[in-house]
Order: C-alpha cells, then sequence, then structure tokens
C-alpha cells in the first residue's frame, strides 16, 4: 500500500444529483420511506411490528408515562433515521422533517442524565446495570449511531443542540473507558462508536474523541479478554438467555486476537465491517502502517472468499455471520442489508487509502445489488435478508429458512436495516468523487454536478449518464481560468473494452490507465468534454470452483447488475430450467419494471416433469424441452407477485 497516498471526499454540500437513476431513488427516500419511517417510529403503521423508538424517548424524558419496550439496542433506530433526515436536509429544504427532527431532538435532550449517558434501555429498565454487559448490550452502539445522526444533522442545518448532547456523551465516554487506572479497560460487543467518533472528532476539532476511537481499536482482543472477565463478574450469565452458561466466543465480536494480527474476516458480519470501517479511518488520520495493513488483509479475504455475486456478505442466519472461505450458499444465506451497506462503508475508506479500482468495483457491486434490493420500489417494505435463491413453500415450512422472506416486510421488531438504507441512500453524493494532490477521481457514475476547490481554483464537473442501463458517460468541466490537472476515472472490472474522446477526439488509454483507473493529465478549459463509453455485453458469470453451492451453476450479469430469474417471468419450479450459455440475449426495455430498466431474454432448457407418477428417484433420462428464459436486475426481486427467485441456474 502507498504509504503517501491521502485522499478526501469530495462532500456533500458540494455535489448535486441530476435527475436520473439515483436521484429517483433519493425522492423516494424524501418522500415516501422518511415519512413512512416517521410512522413506524411512532407505531403508527397498521399490521407492522412495533418500534417502540420514539416511546422510549418520550418515557425517559419525562413527557409520557410507560416503560421500555422492544429490543436493547432499539435507540439506534431512531438514530439512524435522524441521519437520514440531517442528509435529506443538506440538499433539500423541508420545514416538516426539520420540525418533526426537533421535536424527537427535544427528547433525546431530556432524556440525557446529568453526567452525559444516555440510553433508554438502562436508564428505564436496568439503570444499576450500566456498562455491566457490553458484550451484549450495546451501549456504544447506541451512542455511536446517535453520534453519526448529531454530526450530519448539525452539518445541514447548523443547529448545535444533538451535536451537543452527543458531546457531552462523548466526553462522559472517555471518563469511564481508557487505559488509566480505575478506568473500564473495555469496548463494545457490536462495533460502531469507532467510526463515529472520528465523525464526531472531525466536525468539533476535538483530538480526544479520535483518540478514543484509536483506543477502543488497539485495546480490542488484548489478553486478559475483557469479554471473559466482564461474563464472569456478573455470574457467568448471558443477557439473551440467562440460563446460557458457555464461555462467550470472542471470535463473534472480532474480539478473539488484536485487531492488527487479524487476517481474517470472522463472527457477526455487520459488527466486522463497522469495525474494519473505524480501523481504516484511524490507518489513514494516524498514519497508521499496522492498521493499514490489517485492514488490506481483511478486505482481501473478504472480496476474494467471503462475498456473494451481489456483494452481499454473511453466509449463515445463526449469528448474522461469516463462515469460513468459500461458503457462500445461496437458499440459507443471510446477506443483510446492513452488512452490505457496512462493506460499502469499508470499501470507501479502502479507497481514501489507497488508488485502488477494485475498492469501487465493490462498492458498486453492492450499491446496485445487495443494498438496494433490501427495499421494495414502494419505499414502504423492506428485506433484512437478501437471499440467492427463494422457494416461497420452503422460507414457510422448513425452518432452516424461516429467515428467508419470500416477500419484503412492512417493518421489524429489529429494524436496523431500513433506516441503514435510508441513511446511505440520502448521503450517495459523498461517495461519487475524491480528491488527491493534482487527481480528482470518479468512483461512481452518477447524474451530477460537483463544485471541487483546487487550491484556490475550482473546477465544476456536470456528469451525465444513463448507468447503470448503458455505459456512456459524458462529462463536461467548468473553470474559471485554464488550469493542469489529472482526472481519473474508474474503469469497472467489468468492463473488457472502453473509449475514451476529449472535446471530441479519440485519445489511446495506453498508458493511461492503472490500478483500475483510466487517467488523463492535461490543461483543462472552461467547456472541455470528456466521454467514456464502456461496452455492455451481456455476461455469463461462474464462481470458483470452491464455491460448492455453485457448482456446476452460472449467474448472469450485464454491466454493474446481477440478474435473476423470477416465478412471474417463467413458471414455477426454477431449478428444472438451465440456461443454454451459447444464447444471444435479448436486451428489452421493461419501464414497468422501472423507469429505464432493461431484461434479458435467452434460450434453455426445462426438464420435463412427466412420466414420474409415484417416482421419487429413477435411473437418468435426458427429457428436456427447449424454453425461453427471461431475468431481470436482482435488485427487482420481490416487487410482484409473491414466487421463486434464482440467481444461479444449471447451464448447458
Amino acid at each position: 500500500m502507498d504509504t503517501l497516498f491521502q485522499s478526501y471526499p469530495v462532500g456533500l454540500k458540494d455535489v448535486e444529483l441530476k435527475e436520473g437513476f439515483w436521484e429517483e431513488y433519493g425522492r423516494l427516500v424524501r418522500e415516501v420511506v422518511i415519512p413512512y419511517q416517521w410512522e413506524a417510529l411512532n407505531d403508527r403503521i397498521p399490521e407492522a411490528e412495533k418500534s417502540y423508538a420514539i416511546h422510549n424517548f418520550k418515557v425517559a424524558a419525562g413527557v409520557a408515562e410507560g416503560e421500555f419496550n422492544g429490543l436493547v439496542f432499539q435507540d439506534s433506530d431512531l438514530a439512524k433515521w435522524l441521519e437520514a433526515v440531517g442528509y435529506s436536509l443538506s440538499c433539500n429544504p423541508d420545514p416538516q422533517l426539520e420540525e418533526w427532527a426537533d421535536e424527537v431532538i427535544e427528547y433525546i435532550e431530556k432524556a440525557q442524565q446529568k453526567d452525559g449517558y444516555l440510553n433508554t434501555f438502562f436508564t428505564l429498565k436496568r439503570p444499576e446495570e450500566k456498562w455491566s454487559n457490553l458484550l451484549e448490550c450495546h451501549e456504544l452502539y447506541c451512542a455511536g449511531h446517535m453520534m453519526e445522526a448529531a454530526v450530519a444533522y448539525y452539518n445541514a442545518t447548523g443547529k448545535r443542540k444533538l451535536l451537543d448532547v452527543m458531546c457531552r456523551f462523548a466526553d462522559y465516554i472517555d471518563e469511564v473507558f481508557g487505559e488509566e487506572e480505575g478506568k473500564l479497560h473495555g469496548y463494545d460487543g457490536h462495533e460502531e462508536i469507532e467510526l463515529a467518533l472520528v465523525k464526531l472528532y472531525k466536525a468539533t476539532g476535538e483530538e480526544k474523541y479520535l483518540n478514543l476511537s484509536r483506543y477502543f481499536i488497539d485495546e480490542r482482543g488484548k489478553e486478559p479478554s475483557f469479554f471473559i472477565e466482564e461474563w464472569e463478574k456478573r455470574g457467568k450469565t448471558a443477557f439473551w438467555n440467562p440460563s446460557d452458561h458457555n464461555k462467550p466466543d470472542t471470535s463473534y465480536n472480532q474480539a478473539h486476537i488484536p485487531v492488527r494480527e487479524q487476517t481474517e474476516a470472522i463472527g457477526h458480519a455487520v459488527r466486522a465491517v463497522y469495525l474494519y470501517s473505524g480501523m481504516a479511518d484511524i490507518a489513514a488520520l494516524k498514519k497508521d502502517e499496522g492498521l493499514k495493513k490489517a485492514c488490506k488483509a481483511l478486505w482481501n479475504n473478504i472480496v476474494t472468499r467471503q462475498m456473494y455475486i451481489t456483494g452481499g456478505i454473511g453466509s449463515t442466519h445463526i449469528g448474522e455471520a461469516f463462515t469460513f472461505d468459500y461458503d457462500l450458499p445461496n437458499d440459507t444465506v443471510y446477506q443483510e442489508t446492513c452488512a452490505s451497506i457496512g462493506l460499502f462503508f469499508f470499501a470507501h475508506r479502502m479507497l481514501l487509502m489507497e488508488a485502488e479500482g477494485s475498492c469501487g468495483d465493490v462498492m458498486e457491486r453492492a450499491l446496485y445489488n445487495s443494498i438496494i434490493s433490501g427495499m421494495g420500489f414502494d419505499g414502504k417494505s423492506f428485506f433484512y435478508v437478501n437471499p440467492m435463491e427463494v422457494w416461497p413453500e420452503a422460507s414457510e415450512k422448513n425452518p432452516d429458512r424461516k429467515h428467508v422472506m419470500p416477500v419484503r416486510q412492512k417493518w421489524y421488531g429489529c429494524a436496523c436495516c431500513p433506516p441503514n438504507l435510508a441513511r446511505l441512500l440520502l448521503s450517495l453524493r459523498q461517495y461519487i468523487y475524491t480528491c488527491s494532490g493534482n487527481t480528482l477521481y470518479t468512483h461512481l457514475y452518477i447524474p451530477s454536478k460537483a463544485e471541487v476547490a483546487v487550491g484556490e481554483n475550482k473546477i465544476t464537473l456536470e456528469q451525465n449518464t444513463g448507468y447503470p442501463w448503458d455505459g456512456g458517460i459524458r462529462i463536461k468541466l467548468g473553470l474559471e481560468k485554464e488550469m493542469e490537472h489529472t482526472l481519473s476515472f474508474r474503469i469497472p472490472g467489468w468492463c473488457r473494452s472502453f473509449s475514451l474522446l476529449v472535446n471530441g477526439e479519440a485519445l489511446s488509454c495506453e498508458g493511461r490507465t492503472e490500478k483500475g483507473f483510466v487517467s488523463v493529465s492535461r490543461p483543462w478549459k472552461d467547456g472541455d468534454e470528456i466521454v467514456i463509453q464502456m461496452d455492455m455485453p451481456v455476461e455469463i458469470i461462474q464462481s470458483h470452483p470452491e464455491v460448492r453451492a455453485n457448482a456446476g451453476k452460472v449467474a448472469i450479469m450485464r454491466g454493474p447488475l446481477v440478474y435473476c430469474l423470477e416465478e412471474e417471468d417463467n413458471g414455477t419450479n426454477l431449478s428444472a430450467l438451465s440456461i443454454n450459455t451459447d444464447t444471444d440475449f435479448q436486451v428489452t426495455a421493461e419501464a414497468s419494471l422501472m423507469k429505464g430498466a432493461v431484461s434479458l431474454t435467452g434460450k434453455g432448457f426445462r426438464t420435463k416433469e412427466t412420466g414420474w407418477e409415484n417416482s421419487l428417484y429413477q435411473p437418468y433420462r435426458k427429457e428436456e424441452e427447449e424454453t425461453e428464459i427471461k431475468a431481470i436486475p436482482y435488485f427487482l426481486w420481490g416487487n410482484r407477485k409473491k414466487g421463486e427467485m434464482l440467481v444461479w441456474m444449471n447451464h448447458k
């Protein structure tokens, strides 16, 4: 890793999304998702699981009667919603939305204790047990999400109330935790505060927040184990199951060895990638080579051995966790929406440490597939789990597949994913561009207008594209005066050939392409235009031979999009279908699915189901018929009728 490389993102307020794929999503989140989630957090969605999040804060604030309800980490759902509100207000002022946010911020402020502590579960239900079960009870996790919300809301509105609340809490946490004698030498079971403290540091300039983040990272995994000692002190009991007296498996929380020694992604997937994101933050800010090395090793393990084709992670529902290299089952997969979002965060932070296009490839893969599949296009239904194949009857009747929902849900008692998705989609503007020295990098292709300060000068980039449906990108520059600069554009790993034009003149890409970027260095002037045309053919994809779940199977991709089969288009028993790998796919506009969407139609075969009568097994006989196979983008599955879905299919 190049230790001299440093880059920074072009911020939210410097980028405006224009009409296109992601602005359509942004409008959906602003106009539908955020108001819907406000109703859900207030327990006003009929037939949906109750949240209790706002109820708990009202009770803790003393403005309502009642008791704590919901899960121990319920505060975090409201925090992520508030963060999404901050991102929304940063580009689209909305008095009603701001009024809602200010209302709950009042409750949060009143719920804060005099010493700065803030957590409704322990305030209302177990006030004598604060900081006694960090392994399982998410106190610092909830604090971290509220810190992120405070920073986002302050940056958008300039209002300091929530920021001041969380600074007081962070100050108190700094008094409780640390290396000094008399302090707790611990850390949270669910990582999140590590990256949140970095954001709080950037918003306030308070160095102790950055140092506290580094402390939590460096303390993790030391011997003797904090989690084991804590478990022994509370009588060797578990919060979730008091009758369970088994010693905690600290690898589940990435605390089995110090983080600088970790090379394999292990344990709860969301916790892992949140930790790795915090590690990458500290590595970059502190120029910490040991953490950089660990981040790189963990990154490589995930993307080369434990990541789904859709950019999802987490192979098992037991613990929502990683398992082992190449274990990527399709029917019992977990692939939580939050885990894909966490991987997106980690990928972006890796880009800030190294100009490596493959990191942007993972951002893109997760974003267009496993992340947005977590929300229906109505903005009011959500997936927690994003499977690679679905058989509705199995989801209903097989206990091993109960977690695989064949339809999106209105809400969840544990609703971490819906507001997480909202906050990412509304903050997407800050992930498009980064700057390093004399180079401006473009990582995502999204219609947008960005203003980038370069020394005392400024460059405006106006990006137009039909991505992800076609691979043409047109960028027009605006400059106050001519200037020498390098513009670098990510060429995705899926792209086999592309052309590059500047002001209509074709440029040779030889010598310009390195680490997944094509770069142009020259004196730029106002009105200059760059056009990149990436070929976007349909491709048949196969897995590494050690991915046993996909042996003899293939998947379909076009550009950044993974495609799938649905029962709606192909009939029942999708497992009886085989794709003809020599087929020429027909690309067809499917506006009924989504504006701009395209489906893929090709030739295949279906195994005949006649002649079996009451037989369960027979000698092999090749009896099949030719059929047409239709595939749609994976992220759009489940938006029509309930039915089967399949990504990896048989082939001939």
